[in-house]
């Protein structure tokens, strides 16, 4: 039996992110409308490493496809000439169990994190939005801001990390694809004055005060996806409407995960999952002076959706190379 392979190379080929917010908007409204089997994540914490594994299983019946992302993540891996997030994932048969297809993840997992503040922004941000700020301009602050520029017409960013030297190389790479000012600040609170806030920063502690943020922000905060990390001052979430892509994920691994586990916020102060709201469950933005929070932990159902469109399209296109398995 042959399985198709698919390198970095092969997937980078098919995949775009137009198609990628296409894939994962519709994944988003199959999870709201719980047409999906999805347990949440599971990890194996490497505290020796500093890192993480975590695998991610779904199916999804109206796709008739089933597979499952494992990831890890490893800060200290750069220093080691690695990536700090590395995948695969497997496609699976729903009809017989057997394996279709495995593909790199690592690039998946930038465009359909990207793909995700996307959708967030397409529903919670004000209409009127042109000012986006990054917190982080690491790899996934790339995929952010390719996405927004496909879901509102970005003016100005606004940009500061850790290493400021790092803003110069993002603004070389972004501009070939976006056309707006660019300007480096110096420091979080100046990033803060801006419609859409993206924060990509694995930190552990609040690095975004509340009273930084103004009436009508949308924020997506992608940075905390596991146990422990938070990059928002927890009376923000109280301020604000907060929409996560799963609830359990969520309050185990989200940017919610640390107030919850100290009883700041609980589980009422959660509004409802972004895919309920792309189903038409519940409604996106309120009101121009509402400010909107998008907690993205990662969903399997993102990976999958995305994997069997490149796997569907490498099919058409006789992309990748066989393999025999058994």
């Amino acid at each position: 039996m042959d399985v198709l392979w698919l390198d970095q190379s092969d997937v980078q080929s098919l995949l775009d992110m137009p198609s990628t917010l296409e894939a994962v908007e519709n994944g988003f409204k199959q999870h709201g409308l719980n047409k999906v089997q999805m347990p949440s994540k599971s990890y194996l914490y490497f505290e020796k490493y500093n890192g993480d594994l975590r695998t991610m299983p779904v199916y999804m019946p109206e796709e008739d496809i089933a597979g499952v992302k494992i990831v890890n993540v490893h800060p200290d891996n750069p220093q080691k000439g690695l990536p700090t997030v590395m995948a695969i994932v497997l496609l699976n048969s729903t009809s017989t169990g057997a394996p279709l297809a495995v593909m790199d993840g690592s690039f998946l997992t930038d465009m359909r994190t990207g793909a995700a503040g996307g959708v967030a922004s397409k529903y919670l941000a004000r209409k009127d939005s042109h000012t986006v700020g990054m917190i982080g301009v690491g790899d996934q602050a790339h995929t952010q801001l390719l996405a927004l520029s496909l879901v509102m017409d970005i003016h100005e960013v606004k940009m500061t990390c850790r290493n400021l030297s790092h803003c110069d190389r993002f603004e070389k790479d972004m501009s070939h694809m976006i056309n707006c000012d660019f300007v480096k600040k110096d420091t979080i609170k100046d990033v803060c004055d801006c419609d859409i806030l993206v924060t990509t920063t694995p930190v552990r502690a609040p690095i975004v005060k509340s009273k930084w943020i103004k009436e009508g922000t949308h924020i997506n905060a992608i940075g905390a996806d596991a146990k422990g990390k938070e990059e928002l001052d927890p009376q923000l979430l109280l301020r604000a409407t907060v929409v996560v892509d799963d609830v359990e994920q969520a309050l185990h691994s989200g940017e919610i995960n640390v107030p919850f586990s100290k009883g700041i916020i609980t589980e009422k102060d959660i509004c409802c999952e972004l895919g309920e709201i792309v189903a038409g469950i519940y409604p996106g933005r309120q009101s121009d002076e509402e400010i909107t929070i998008f907690d993205s932990t990662g969903l399997a159902v993102q990976d999958i959706a995305t994997a069997n469109m490149i796997y569907k399209k490498a099919q058409e296109q006789g992309v990748g190379q066989n393999i025999r398995i058994f």
